[in-house]
């Protein structure tokens, strides 16, 4: 009996990396709570007779647009998310199943992706069925895909 199991397809890559809670600024992404944020403000607190310095973060979750809190000590390390931004040409839409048809800069085509239930999914809708050609862009972090915008070709 072997003690290596190598079933899985896993590549080791993970989905964050740590980072000091004083290095991090305002813009740039963190894990709240278990959430890719995009941190909106952050403060920091004196230390106390006999504490760290605390810093506050107030992040939007790039995915759902939560507004997310926490408090750490400066010194220690919080995670952040590996987030890839990745621009889309927009080729056609399902109407049935709500997935998009993209292409990639490569041509390489995608079909994976569904339309957001928001604002930015009725308006894709809208350009869709008035024929216009546009751009999507999809946010990628902790294994999850959205589109966040759209805009037009050059």
């Amino acid at each position: 009996m072997s003690d290596d199991d190598f079933e899985s397809g896993h590549s080791g890559a993970s989905n964050t990396y740590p980072q000091q809670c004083s290095a991090l600024r305002k813009n740039g992404f963190v894990m709240l709570k278990g959430r890719p944020c995009k941190i909106v403000d952050m403060t920091t607190s004196k230390t106390g007779k006999h504490g760290h310095a605390k810093v506050h973060l107030i992040g939007i979750d790039i995915f759902n647009q939560k507004k997310l809190e926490d408090i750490c000590p400066s010194t220690h390390n919080m995670e952040v998310p590996h987030v890839k931004r990745t621009e889309y040409q927009f080729v056609d839409l399902d109407l049935q199943d709500g997935y998009l048809s993209l292409l990639d800069d490569a041509g390489a085509p995608r079909e994976d992706l569904k339309i957001p239930d928001t604002d930015l999914g009725k308006e894709i809708k809208k350009k869709f069925e008035n024929g216009e050609g546009f751009m999507v862009t999809v946010l990628k972090a902790i294994g999850e895909e959205q589109v966040i915008a759209v805009k037009p070709m050059n």
